[in-house]
């Protein structure tokens, strides 16, 4: 597909699509978006357009091959409906004839717990979501059963697919699925919810964050029970949560310093 003029909106319909820090393939991918996540564009360079996302305004280059164009009025009602995710790791999704897989986190536009639509195109998905959970919020224990099913997926920059993420996409996903909004980088996520002062105090479903020597946040993962924590690192793991870090279970060390603890839910 060749855009003859500059979208203002669009859709993904592919199962995942990097998005890149500058207009070029071989630029680092700093973010991806699953199928029927939306963006507007900021403007174009050759093939590359550069996007800002709908769900978390992140910004970045995508390949003008990798999506559908949709109009103002469309983009807008995608807004004002409340979202339907995709609750299963890989599922089957049927346009036509022709079936392809898409992932967890998916979005499912105009979902009447069959059809979904996208842009003119209409598919078929019979895999689980969250389309009986409506605007309801997620419990806490709800959300740590979506991050269970990133359990083991490879660490990846810029990811956020089960085949591939980074701990702030985790912690991310993991919340969307619940409807809670997250930012999509570590320190911004850390720059919102209640902070709890008192590491005894902590719950289940709290996001615990970790900086680095100069006193930046650059990791976070989900509180667990019985002071433990998942989070992506290396793949995504549960390892055990002190007040002064992480301790990892493998190698008997601390990973990361515990900087302070959010509540979001």
């Amino acid at each position: 597909m060749k855009l003859t003029s500059t979208p203002q909106f669009g859709i993904v319909h592919l199962a995942v699509i990097p998005m890149r820090a500058e207009a070029s393939d071989k630029s680092e991918m700093v973010n991806q978006l699953l199928f029927g996540e939306t963006f507007e564009v900021l403007e174009q360079d050759r093939q590359w357009l550069q996007i800002q996302t709908t769900f978390d305004n992140y910004k970045g280059w995508i390949d003008e091959k990798q999506f559908l164009p949709i109009s103002k009025s469309e983009y807008q009602n995608l807004q004002n409906e409340p979202p339907i995710h995709t609750l299963e790791t890989t599922h089957s999704i049927l346009h036509i004839s022709e079936y392809f897989p898409i992932l967890i986190g998916s979005r499912l536009p105009h979902f009447n717990g069959r059809k979904t639509q996208l842009a003119d195109k209409v598919y078929t998905y019979l895999g689980e979501t969250t389309y009986k959970m409506g605007k309801d919020k997620a419990s806490p224990q709800q959300i740590i059963g979506f991050a269970f099913n990133y359990l083991h997926a490879p660490y990846l920059w810029g990811g956020r697919s089960p085949f591939g993420i980074d701990c702030s996409g985790f912690t991310q996903l993991a919340f969307k699925l619940g409807n809670i909004a997250l930012p999509r980088d570590a320190y911004q996520q850390a720059e919102i919810g209640e902070t709890i002062e008192d590491f005894a105090e902590i719950k289940a479903g709290d996001l615990a964050y970790f900086n680095n020597d100069n006193g930046k946040i650059i990791h976070v993962g989900i509180v667990l029970n019985n002071n433990s924590i998942i989070h992506a690192s290396g793949k995504v793991r549960v390892d055990k949560l002190h007040e002064s870090g992480i301790f990892n279970v493998d190698t008997k060390k601390y990973s990361h310093k515990l900087s302070l603890i959010k509540r979001c839910t």
